[in-house]
């Protein structure tokens, strides 16, 4: 994970406070700088969060941070010195992890359009490409439904347009038997164990568990535009964050360290999503990573 610039922390303290301001760090008005106010109490962790934050989000999290001095001051600061300074400075994963981590979490949960807005944007700053970020849309619709991938595509075009991103969309082009495709690729990620789950809906529902392999991984998880392991990055943040999905949280987990993830990874991945989803789904998660860990 690319580090922070290691300013003296009074450096650091200086460049948080003068964005906060209304200047940037040579003293230059920002345009888009309102009234002067005080900077929250200064901290190692905050000027360590606002340094990160800076980084991933240019403007856009001072200005943020600035629009709540007025309404809700501590918000803003527990907002640059946990989300930022506690979590996103954290080495687990890097900052192209963390954005589809969050991309994730935002998606599944819906209603979430400024913040969507927000964190695409900062994915483009630090380096996913739009084609990533749009097949990370379209890995969510197995897990949260179309409505959810359509909304969040409507905001990744908003930004697309503001930074004047253009790019060729792939398409999928695969003669093969979609549900051939799908058994290899379920076999491949989960292992046994999501062949057991298909045969268990044998007498019940047998559709269902055929429109998992030909949909789910015969078509979207067959999708090259997205590495595995960033498929189960967006995967566990968005099964985290939509919460109650304990026993699909158990295959995908399996899945990430299938696919080359590490355990630490997947618990940086869970963390991550604190600030996002809250602590008692992160917490039924971690519950639920404990067992995979033990078992796999």
């Amino acid at each position: 994970m690319t580090q922070p610039e290691q300013h003296p922390v009074t450096s650091r303290r200086a460049v948080a406070k003068a964005a906060l301001v209304g200047l940037g760090a040579a003293g230059v008005p920002l345009a888009a700088a309102g009234p002067a106010v005080a900077a929250p109490a200064e901290s190692d962790r905050y000027a360590r969060g606002f340094a990160t934050l800076r980084r991933i989000s240019g403007e856009r999290g001072a200005e943020t941070i600035r629009s709540l001095q007025d309404i809700a001051p501590d918000l803003g600061r527990y907002i640059v010195e946990f989300a930022f300074g506690d979590i996103y400075s954290r080495p687990g994963l890097d900052p192209r992890q963390r954005q589809l981590v969050t991309i994730g979490a935002l998606t599944a949960q819906g209603d979430t359009a400024p913040q969507l807005d927000f964190h695409i944007d900062a994915a483009l700053r630090v380096g996913v490409r739009p084609a990533e970020i749009v097949e990370a849309l379209i890995h969510t619709v197995p897990f949260m439904g179309f409505p959810r991938a359509l909304n969040a595509v409507a905001v990744a075009r908003k930004v697309f347009a503001d930074r004047v991103v253009t790019f060729e969309p792939p398409v999928q082009n695969d003669p093969r038997d979609r549900y051939e495709r799908g058994a290899e690729n379920l076999k491949r990620i989960d292992g046994e164990h999501g062949l057991e789950v298909i045969e268990s809906l044998g007498d019940i529902a047998p559709d269902l568990g055929r429109y998992i392999v030909e949909f789910a991984f015969g078509d979207v998880y067959h999708r090259p535009w997205l590495s595995p392991q960033r498929r189960q990055l967006v995967t566990v943040g968005a099964l985290t964050a939509f919460g109650d999905t304990a026993p699909q949280l158990r295959v995908h987990i399996g899945a990430a360290l299938n696919v080359g993830l590490s355990p630490a990874q997947v618990i940086e991945a869970l963390l991550h999503t604190v600030s996002y989803a809250g602590f008692p789904r992160v917490l039924n998660a971690v519950g639920v990573a404990r067992e995979v860990f033990e078992n796999h």
